[in-house]
This record gives structure tokens, C-alpha cells and sequence, in this order.
């Protein structure tokens, strides 16, 4: 029989001593947070307070935003109070709590990225039917979708996760993660590791599956169409593909970074790649989208134009 013990707290042991400089960290996380939000909300509030935006493609950014300042809510602001901490510890119930959002945000967002691509799948290879195809009642559909169901299916994770017997408390990450508690566990793990494998599936490998298939067929309608229609797909696509390349790239990581030692790197470097996919991320779509859509750049340039003028008056 393995003994077991009631945890009630974890200790996130990445952390490290960061002498004089803790503050100096402290203020570049939460510079970097106040980044993310305000270029998030500033992009979420020209697409809902302009009625030309209200189409198809923007509400689908306009979820996207919101979920990456989600997810780097969640996150950074817990790891620049736990920068000025000397004990770094957090609760049981706050531990399951994290990676939930955690979870959620990034099930939602390769759920939302691939719904991305289906709607620039239809809208350049269909052009035509695009209306037909994605229509109001449709497109609300598929925003229920991209929230409901990372949400019934993260919160049947932590469950699993909140039932299991463990044998020791400490974390080697930054913040929780549901992979490592699992490790921890003296009890049957089969139920957990079976449906981590089933989510997977359904949250990334299936995504990633749909955005390749819909972009073979951009492609193809590109190289055979005009010159107006592949410039249209640029300008369209490419963020987009830079978002999944981006995003794929920093979960990759993180799933690596807890399920494989490496410890042979840096401290300072494992925790900025394990942050990776919650600060680049959402950091940089927002101006890759600001960009290259040209309704959203003219925008902006408007709202800024005259929001100086009302200031100056």
C-alpha cells in the first residue's frame, strides 16, 4: 500500500532566486501584461462599435481576443505577484483552478483558429455562396463551439485530476499544470492518461487536421485563380498562418516541457519558452491583424485620429 498524503498546497518549484533583479522581472511581466490587454480590447472595441466589421471573419477575431486576454490574465499576473514572493506555493482549489483557464485557453484557441480557417476556406473558394454558407444564425453556432465545448471538456479534466490520491506537492513549473499533478498521483492514472489522449485528439489533432485540409484547397484556388483573388488570400491568410504557426509552436513546447527532462537548459530559458504560447502569442496577433486587414488598420487609424482631435480640444 503507497502512502499518501491530503495536499492542500503545491510548490511550483521553476522559480528561482532572482536577487536585485525581482523587480526589474516584476515590472517587464506586467508591462508586457498591460501590453496585451490594451491592444486587445483596443481591436475588440473598433470591431464591435463598427457595424462594417460586423462580419463573419472579425467576430471570429473578436473571440479570439478575448481568449488570449484570458489566457494571459490567468497567467502572468500570478507569476509577477509570485516573483515578489519568497516561498513559492499555491493552494490546492487555486492549483485546479489555473489549469482550468489554462486549459480552456488553449482549447479554445485551436478551436477557434480552425473555425478561422474553415470561414477562409469558404469565403475564398466559395466566394459567391460565402453569405449563403455563413450566415448569422451559423456563425453564432460555431462562436458556441469554440467556447462550450473546450469548457465541458476541461472541466471533465479537472475533475478527473481533483479525484486522484497524491503522493507529493511540488510542481517543476512556473504555474500548475495538469500533466505534472498526474505525475504525482499513487493512485490509477489509466482513466486521467486515456482521456488527456481522447482531448488531444479532439483539440489538436483534429484542428490541425482541418487547417491543413482548408489551406490545400487555398492554395489550389490561388496558384489556378487571378492575381486580385491571390491577393485577397494573402492578405487575409497570413496572419492567420502566422497565429497557428505561432501558437503550435508554443504549445509544443509546453507539452515537451512537462513530459520530457529538460532540465539541461537554463532556468531563465526554460520559463520563457514554457510562457511562450501566453504572451507571444496574443502580443503579436494583434498587430499582425491590425496589419493586413486593411478594414481594421483604417480603423484604428481613425479611432486614434479622433480620439487626438477630441483630446486637443
Amino acid at each position: 500500500m503507497v502512502n499518501f498524503t491530503q495536499v492542500s498546497y503545491f510548490t511550483l518549484g521553476a522559480y528561482f532566486d532572482p536577487g536585485p533583479l525581482r523587480w526589474l522581472y516584476f515590472v517587464i511581466i506586467l508591462s508586457v501584461y498591460v501590453l496585451i490587454v490594451l491592444s486587445n480590447l483596443l481591436l475588440i472595441v473598433v470591431i464591435c462599435m463598427n457595424t462594417t466589421l460586423h462580419e463573419p471573419m472579425y467576430m471570429f477575431l473578436c473571440s479570439l481576443f478575448i481568449n488570449e486576454i484570458n489566457g494571459s490574465t490567468v497567467c502572468l499576473l500570478f507569476i509577477a505577484y509570485q516573483i515578489l514572493q519568497d516561498v513559492h506555493t499555491i493552494s490546492y482549489n487555486l492549483c485546479l483552478l489555473q489549469i482550468f483557464f489554462l486549459f480552456f485557453y488553449g482549447a479554445a484557441n485551436f478551436t477557434n483558429l480552425a473555425i478561422m480557417s474553415y470561414d477562409r476556406y469558404v469565403a475564398i473558394c466559395f466566394p459567391l455562396h460565402y453569405n449563403t454558407h455563413m450566415t448569422p444564425r451559423k456563425v453564432t453556432c460555431l462562436i458556441v463551439v469554440i467556447w462550450l465545448s473546450p469548457f465541458v471538456a476541461v472541466g471533465i479534466t479537472v475533475l478527473l485530476t481533483a479525484s486522484l490520491k497524491l503522493c507529493g506537492n511540488i510542481l517543476d513549473s512556473v504555474y500548475c499544470d495538469n500533466y505534472l499533478i498526474i505525475k504525482l498521483a499513487c493512485s490509477d492514472t489509466t482513466v486521467n492518461n486515456m482521456y488527456e489522449v481522447v482531448a488531444a485528439t479532439v483539440f489538436l489533432a483534429i484542428p490541425v487536421l482541418v487547417i491543413f485540409f482548408t489551406y490545400i484547397q487555398i492554395f489550389r484556388v490561388c496558384f489556378n485563380g487571378s492575381k486580385q483573388t491571390r491577393q485577397k488570400a494573402l492578405s487575409t491568410c497570413t496572419p492567420h498562418l502566422f497565429s497557428v504557426v505561432n501558437f503550435t509552436f508554443g504549445s509544443s513546447f509546453q507539452i515537451f516541457h512537462t513530459r520530457y527532462d529538460l532540465s539541461h537548459l537554463p532556468p531563465m530559458l526554460r520559463i520563457i519558452l514554457s510562457l511562450y504560447h501566453l504572451t507571444c502569442q496574443p502580443l503579436f496577433n494583434t498587430p499582425m491583424y491590425g496589419l493586413n486587414l486593411t478594414k481594421i488598420r483604417n480603423l484604428c487609424r481613425r479611432s486614434m485620429i479622433d480620439f487626438v482631435v477630441v483630446s486637443s480640444d
